[in-house]
């Protein structure tokens, strides 16, 4: 038994609260290394030889990734304290106890050799999440390029590539005439990229957070585009910006102004005087986002700055109604901001969702007391390593997010925005060289994978575009131009969604072989979705009898397909994904 691969912390990292007394409590092991895990548990503060308080029970494997096995059990108690260890039987003969970060070779009886869970600290710690986002689908709209209620010649709204300058002159009231088709799509949120004052197309180098850019509308547009989407059961993110702004910001234009005098000089991390606003080859004299120095990075650190932007977010949230803030570059803000943020926020609107960016594994911000979820990158790299840039297998991607299942609390993974683009990347279907079969591989593992799926605008009607600000082009509203057989299949596959809480709940059961190269989702008992992630074409026969899965597979040899027409019987082409269901 590989014991330097054990691991387990008696914190919110691997046991937390799920809600009242229903605890979960996992354990990380090496990899095929494990027979049978036990969790054995009891009350700290009362003997056995007066109560017997003891219990046991078998821990499940829940995930798998490449190096190792996550092993979780639930308990409900009701006691002060809880103390626990685990007995571990190796797939060797040995057997191991494992508690207060020791090992033993008998089970230990004095509590101070267990884990200790205080269960009131626990349960005030608890991961509240917005219950009413779980299994919702997430549309990402870059205002100023996605619909108009202007007129605007189509050369320039259909212009390929597209410049940062571009004017197509997109409004929220466009945006709110197209509302009927997103409902059409079957996508529940929208996530609005800033609409703010700003003097650019993407908006974000905020001159105002208090005011909607003109060239967007006003105040008034904004409660029309909300309350309307939220008439037809939609709900409406905006976009924080506050880890930096514009230079015309108040705040930095009054350094600007003043120098070290400025009562602002605190808001930002100012360096030298004058002020120097970086060249190519020689970064600005103040801190700034990725050196531009057209964005200067806020000192969130100074209370004054957290107050005005806590401010900022209530604001929207108490005027507007809006029903959650992406936060853009939130891994770059300190961890005390957003405790603020989250706390005062949520005291408004416990409801509110509240979803960070930032590319990588990030649990520290994912503990309950900062953010809800956040935009999915490791899922996209994944992705895109598997269908464009053949890094990954079949089972290298599925491992990739059992790493993930078997870190993050259980309570953020049905909230995780799985996204396949996003306005920071250049477009699916442009990393894919234009192959449109690997587009709809990519929306499929997408939108039937646990998680919130998130569709950049136009993705679904075949919108292409390389790297930003050409990721950004005008949506494509001219019928000619729109790939409908696209929008017919992520329609097909948002509907079938919907079917199935597995998917948001995150308790479907997924599969891979590799030699293969076939992905497995069990929707249900019955529903079994099989996607072909090769260019090879797969019979039925080919699945059942050379793979692994060929057990599992045999019950649905009278199946009819749901997401497209045709016998599966015959056959399942390369980068195709049908869905199984038993008569």
């Amino acid at each position: 038994m590989n014991l330097a691969a054990i691991s387990h912390y008696a914190d919110q990292r691997n046991c937390f609260c799920l809600h009242g007394g229903l605890f979960r409590i996992r354990i990380q092991v090496a990899k095929g290394d494990m027979e049978k895990v036990f969790l054995h548990y009891q009350d700290k503060y009362i003997p056995v030889n007066r109560v017997d308080t003891r219990g046991c029970t078998s821990m499940k494997l829940v995930a798998s990734d490449v190096y190792h096995d996550y092993y979780e059990a639930d308990v409900t108690i009701d006691m002060l304290c809880l103390r626990y260890f685990f007995e571990l039987l190796g797939t060797d003969g040995s057997c191991h106890y494992y508690g207060d970060y020791r090992f033993f070779d008998q089970a230990p009886s004095d509590v101070e050799a267990m884990f200790d869970m205080p269960q009131i600290l626990r349960e005030e710690e608890c991961f509240n999440t917005p219950q009413w986002a779980i299994g919702k689908t997430v549309y990402q709209i870059f205002p100023t390029r996605f619909a108009t209620t202007e007129e605007v010649d189509p050369k320039l709204w259909y212009k390929a590539p597209i410049s940062a300058t571009d004017d197509l002159r997109g409004n929220l009231k466009g945006i709110t005439a197209r509302l009927p088709y997103l409902k059409d799509l079957g996508v529940d949120i929208l996530y609005l990229t800033p609409i703010f004052r700003s003097n650019s197309s993407h908006k974000y180098d905020t001159i105002d957070y208090y005011e909607i850019d003109p060239s967007l509308g006003t105040a008034d547009d904004l409660h029309e585009l909300i309350d309307t989407a939220h008439s037809m059961d939609m709900y409406v993110m905006l976009d924080a910006v506050f880890n930096h702004t514009s230079p015309d910001f108040f705040a930095f234009r009054n350094i600007k102004q003043n120098g070290k005098s400025s009562p602002y000089i605190n808001w930002y991390y100012m360096e030298d005087f004058p002020i120097f606003y970086g060249t190519k080859d020689k970064k600005p004299n103040f801190k700034s986002f990725a050196y531009y120095g057209g964005m200067p990075k806020l000192n969130m650190a100074n209370p004054a700055t957290a107050d005005y932007f806590v401010q900022v977010g209530l604001h929207y949230v108490r005027e507007f109604h809006i029903d959650g803030w992406r936060l853009d570059v939130a891994d770059e803000v300190g961890h005390a901001f957003w405790k603020k943020f989250r706390y005062c926020l949520k005291a408004e609107n416990p409801n509110l969702l509240i979803v960070g960016e930032n590319w990588h594994y990030a649990p520290d911000f994912l503990t309950g007391d900062e953010w809800d979820s956040l935009m999915n990158y490791p899922f996209y790299k994944a992705l895109t390593g598997l269908i464009c840039y053949n890094r990954l297998t079949a089972t290298g991607f599925v491992n990739e997010l059992s790493f993930l299942k078997g870190q993050y609390q259980s309570q953020v993974l049905p909230l995780l925005w799985n996204m396949i683009d996003s306005h920071d990347v250049e477009r699916f279907l442009h990393t894919a060289g234009h192959d449109k079969k690997k587009q709809k591989l990519a929306a499929a593992l997408m939108l039937l994978l646990p998680g919130m799926p998130m569709i950049y605008y136009g993705d679904e009607v075949g919108l292409d575009g390389g790297f930003d600000p050409d990721n950004r082009r005008g949506m494509i509203w001219d019928e000619d131009k729109a790939d409908w057989d696209m929008f017919a299949w992520y329609k097909r596959l948002l509907s079938i969604r919907r079917q199935y809480a597995s998917l948001s709940r995150g308790e479907c059961e997924i599969c891979a072989d590799d030699d293969l190269g076939v992905i497995t989702i069990q929707l249900n008992d019955k529903t079994l979705a099989v996607l072909n992630v090769t260019s090879q074409t797969l019979s039925f026969e080919d699945l059942t009898e050379q793979s692994v899965m060929g057990e599992k597979l045999l019950r649905f040899n009278d199946s009819f397909n749901l997401l497209q027409d045709g016998d599966f019987s015959c056959k399942i082409a390369g980068l195709e994904a049908v869905i199984l269901q038993l008569k």
